[in-house]
């Protein structure tokens, strides 16, 4: 369900981000994010004129991690930025390698991209390629615990579907339900 506007508006501005997971031929897997904004009106910054429907901001990443999430290399570019001197904070984006996706990594990764050292709109990507991360992988690593079942399941208690007083854990794991 859309809400409905309160009154009659105009777009200024339109924020796009695409996230996709790869598996690759060499068992590793790649997440890539690219996030695009754009304004309905032209303006100046100091080294740029940005057109209507001109891309502000335009960045690409790549997270290359093992089945574990361990990440083994990391790659950002700034297409186009505000000021000549954005694509910096991609150079920032590398420190990541050799983090894992899991509990603690977003404090983990703003540490070394923290402040002035990174990009503001490329940290704000993190969380969603974390999230896209755990989606991908997620039928290689239930294949793996399903082999091997150690504990409860990983997304117990993570949301409101994973509840477990709810209906899915009774369900699909009912050694793990703790309704009634």
């Amino acid at each position: 369900m859309k809400p409905e506007a309160v009154s009659s508006r105009r777009k200024l501005h339109t924020r796009t981000i695409r996230l996709e997971g790869f598996e690759r031929d060499d068992g590793l897997f790649d997440i890539e994010a690219e996030l695009t904004d754009h304004k309905t009106y032209g303006f100046a910054t100091a080294d740029r004129q940005v057109e209507e429907g001109m891309a502000l901001h335009h960045m690409r990443t790549r997270l290359t991690v093992t089945d574990d999430l361990l990440i083994v290399s990391a790659e950002a570019e700034t297409v186009a930025g505000p000021f000549s001197i954005c694509g910096g904070g991609a150079e920032t984006f590398s420190r990541l390698a050799g983090l894992t996706v899991k509990p603690g990594f977003l404090r983990a990764a703003n540490e070394r991209m923290a402040g002035t050292l990174g990009c503001t709109h490329l940290r704000e990507l993190l969380q969603q390629m974390a999230t896209v991360a755990f989606q991908t992988l997620y039928p290689v690593r239930a294949r793996r615990e399903d082999a091997q079942p150690e504990g409860p399941p990983r997304l117990l208690n993570t949301c409101h579907a994973y509840d477990s007083a709810g209906p899915v854990i009774r369900d699909r794991f009912p050694k793990y339900y703790t309704g009634v």
